[in-house]
């Protein structure tokens, strides 16, 4: 079985014998120290090397993907204030709707997807994640500074909910070209919103559902609806939201931040297993920059033991960083299969 109809198998429910893999998308910092140590030559290298199940390519990120005659940006809210910084977005000073004129939000006409579907192209036989990555959440935070969006939800909920259908109405309608001309080359919907802190929710459950549940829920009828399955990332302690996620049609969540409140896998797979495919969990904060491989073998096994199978093994978030000891990173990797020699080991 190729590890593309394995991880499709996995996320169906179907009944599977080991559990994937996905190392992610590493830092070119980090995929520089790998390469030093197993004398690949490219993060591609490296992921063929630890039998990697999946590829991340989003036409969001090709560079070439939009083409404005005048150069502008798809995201300028995200140029001009690229940590949502109070008092710097775009629209900071907003008080009503009419202020969402003032934003050249883009357009699917200037899209080009030539480039992403070459990339596609040149995948091996891996699952692949795809489509435009929404960051719909994040988008908001730079537009208005992320201090003000939270009070705006508050104090004018028709402008969050109008700047939130401009952008999403925009990622729709470029999924909606971009499924059809990559057909076939792309498995899973794959879009980021980070919800969640170390200790909880950043908002409460109630305003996510009043704000942005719904669009979840859209993306992933527009990801079955195209015979794709639908991935969410989305960090921190998100446990009091699962079950709605899984209500609207999330099939997979990325990236399991186990060291965050109530997400201790035991708890994850108690109230969850067989609803959802939990992906990640391997801990980036401490365990990869500073355990040592045993503890790496020890926590990998925690994991496998919570969650079965229907589990795909990787860091607790998708970019590693190069504090990562690359031996714990090599050491996770042998798990799936227990067949990959670590240098060292």
């Amino acid at each position: 079985m190729t590890s593309r109809e394995h991880i499709k198998k996995l996320i169906g429910g179907a009944p599977v014998d080991h559990c994937g893999f996905w190392l992610g998308k590493p830092r070119p910092e980090t995929v520089g120290k790998i390469n030093a140590i197993l004398g690949t030559r490219s993060c591609e290298e490296i992921q063929q090397s630890i039998q990697d199940d999946i590829r991340w390519i989003t036409p969001q990120y090709v560079a070439s993907t939009y083409r404005h005659p005048k150069g502008k940006s798809m995201r300028p809210w995200k140029d001009a204030n690229p940590y949502g910084l109070s008092g710097q977005g775009l629209l900071s000073a907003a008080e009503d709707v009419a202020a969402l004129d003032a934003i050249d939000f883009p357009e699917t006409r200037f899209l080009d997807f030539t480039e992403c579907l070459q990339q596609l192209d040149a995948l091996g036989d891996v699952y692949r994640l795809g489509g435009f990555w929404s960051p719909f959440f994040h988008d908001l935070c730079y537009l208005f500074g992320t201090e003000e969006m939270l009070v705006l939800m508050l104090t004018e909920p028709e402008l969050v909910r109008a700047a939130t259908e401009r952008i999403c109405a925009f990622y729709y309608e470029a999924n909606e070209l971009f499924f059809p001309a990559a057909r076939g080359r792309v498995d899973a919907l794959f879009i980021g919103n980070d919800f969640g802190t170390q200790n909880g929710l950043l908002i409460s459950p109630a305003h996510f559902r009043e704000f942005f549940l719904p669009w979840i829920a859209k993306f992933a009828a527009q990801a079955h609806r195209h015979g794709l399955r639908f991935a969410l990332h989305c960090c921190g302690g998100i446990t009091d939201i699962i079950d709605d996620l899984i209500a609207a049609g999330v099939d997979c969540l990325h990236p399991v931040q186990t060291r965050a409140r109530q997400m201790e896998p035991e708890n994850l797979a108690s109230r969850f297993n067989g609803r959802i495919t939990f992906m990640g969990g391997v801990d980036t904060q401490d365990l990869l920059p500073h355990g040592t491989p045993a503890d790496v073998d020890r926590e990998v096994r925690r994991l496998l033991d919570a969650f079965g199978t229907r589990y795909i093994l990787g860091p607790s978030h998708e970019a590693l960083l190069p504090d990562v000891s690359v031996e714990n990173v090599l050491r996770m990797a042998r798990h799936p299969r227990k067949n990959l020699e670590v240098k060292g080991s």
